[in-house]
């Protein structure tokens, strides 16, 4: 009978125990740059999210390229108006004005984007603190994306975002008149396609501008709490 009754008390504790097993499983740290191709302080920034991108797998760079610097000569050909709502959102938890180069780690940590030591410390913080609410998958295919999200504790928006890997570009006017600019992980798109609340739950969304695809749980306190890339199953990407 013991060993009945311990099988029992076991699967019945492991039942009750969702959040630890998701806190448990990996995820990349979400690492966003609010940047524009107008900004002399730029270019460092995007120099080390680029060396993040090509370095290291347990990170996810993002860059964000923002509109407001447009006026300064050259217009960023990858800036759009999503780059400045999302980081105007964080300017009302962080500093309370947006600026470039910024850069938010995990949605919790926010730092100038060039500050190379800054930004490994606040990677290896959510590292070790980061919360991983639910388990995400995501995968491509008929022109559409499928999002399967685990059971878990708490609450969270799921973002769906598309960006290029690598662009360069020969900058004409503006601040950085004359130089030409690499730039990795160029967000393209960034859509809000639903709700998580806990339960396992499976969304479908139109497939976003941008080569490649990630899906981003999202909390209320703007927490980055889960991440994953989207499988493609071979079909050209949204452009």
């Amino acid at each position: 009978m013991l060993p009945r009754l311990l099988t029992a008390i076991i699967a019945s504790a492991a039942a009750l125990l969702p959040s630890r097993a998701f806190a448990d499983a990996l995820r990349p740290v979400v690492v966003e740059l609010f940047t524009s191709e107008g900004c002399s302080s730029c270019p460092p920034a995007d120099r080390l999210l680029s060396e993040l991108s090509d370095t290291r797998t347990d990170v996810l760079p993002l860059a964000f390229h923002v509109t407001y610097w447009n006026r300064l000569g050259w217009k960023d050909p990858f800036s759009f108006d999503g780059a400045d709502a999302r980081q105007a959102r964080y300017a009302q938890r962080f500093r309370g004005f947006e600026y470039t180069p910024e850069m938010v780690v995990d949605g919790k940590a926010e730092l100038v984007g060039s500050d190379r030591s800054a930004a490994g410390t606040a990677i290896e913080h959510a590292k070790s603190d980061g919360v991983t609410a639910a388990t995400v998958h995501a995968t491509r295919s008929n022109g559409g994306v499928s999002v399967s999200i685990g059971r878990g504790l708490g609450r969270a928006h799921v973002l769906l975002i598309g960006y290029d890997a690598r662009h360069v570009t020969a900058i004409g006017r503006g601040e950085n008149a004359g130089r030409t600019l690499t730039e990795s992980n160029v967000v393209r798109s960034i859509v809000d396609i639903g709700q998580w609340s806990g339960a396992a739950v499976t969304l479908r969304a139109d497939a976003v501008a941008g080569e490649h695809q990630v899906v981003l749980l999202e909390a209320d306190d703007d927490a980055i709490v889960g991440a994953a890339s989207v499988i493609n199953t071979g079909e050209a990407p949204a452009r």
